[in-house]
């Protein structure tokens, strides 16, 4: 599964995350049918996986969250405090990442 960077593409929608959350890093994805809204915040990490056509497979989470974890520190965050929420029905999942409070400046 290749990810294309299309933030650029989504202005209004990073400005509003930027001005209506703590997060200071907003980047928006897509893997053939899935948008990827990766967000960083002083204190934790989300992935929003959206699908408007159908439900996302558990590998295709796996897969993107993997991608995602590779980027990371291993020492910014602890693996057994992933969660994930998914919304079959509307075709969201939500990951979260919270970072290592050792780690938080």
């Amino acid at each position: 599964m290749k990810l294309v960077n299309v933030t650029n593409s989504h202005s209004r929608l990073v400005k509003q995350q930027l001005e209506s959350t703590d997060a200071v890093l907003v980047k928006v994805y897509t893997a053939g049918d899935i948008s990827v809204v990766y967000t960083e915040a002083p204190r934790h990490n989300e992935l929003l996986l959206v699908n408007k056509k159908r439900a996302i497979r558990a590998s295709e989470v796996d897969e993107i969250k993997s991608h995602f974890l590779k980027k990371l520190s291993l020492d910014s965050y602890n693996e057994e405090d992933v969660t994930e929420i998914e919304n079959d029905d509307d075709g969201i999942v939500e990951i979260s990442i919270p970072k290592r409070v050792d780690s938080v400046q």
